[in-house]
């Protein structure tokens, strides 16, 4: 399952038409201007406020490494996690694994 926010590129047309042709996607898009629905809002503000705050990224890489440091940092944390759905009604679930 997909939930999206109204990005102009979640809509291109070679996006929709590879969502259409696999049926075990599902999309759901967001309304627009309502960051209080998606959880992924509250990740990003947690990376704003996290070590990488104010650093001027010298390259794509040098994005991508603090990114990913950032985020490994609040991986197992699931509580900030938990603390981000809150206020979209959603729930973190794990899967359990059928016996077998």
């Amino acid at each position: 399952m997909l939930v999206w926010d109204n990005l102009n590129v979640h809509k291109d047309r070679r996006l929709r038409e590879f969502v259409d042709t696999h049926d075990w996607i599902t999309c759901y898009f967001l309304p627009s201007y309502a960051p209080d629905l998606n959880p992924v809002e509250g990740i990003w503000s947690l990376l704003r406020r996290s070590s990488q705050a104010n650093t001027a990224f010298t390259d794509p890489d040098h994005l991508m490494s603090a990114l990913r440091h950032g985020l490994r940092q609040i991986q197992y944390r699931s509580n900030l996690i938990n603390g981000c759905l809150a206020e979209t009604g959603l729930t973190l679930t794990t899967p359990r694994r059928q016996r077998q």
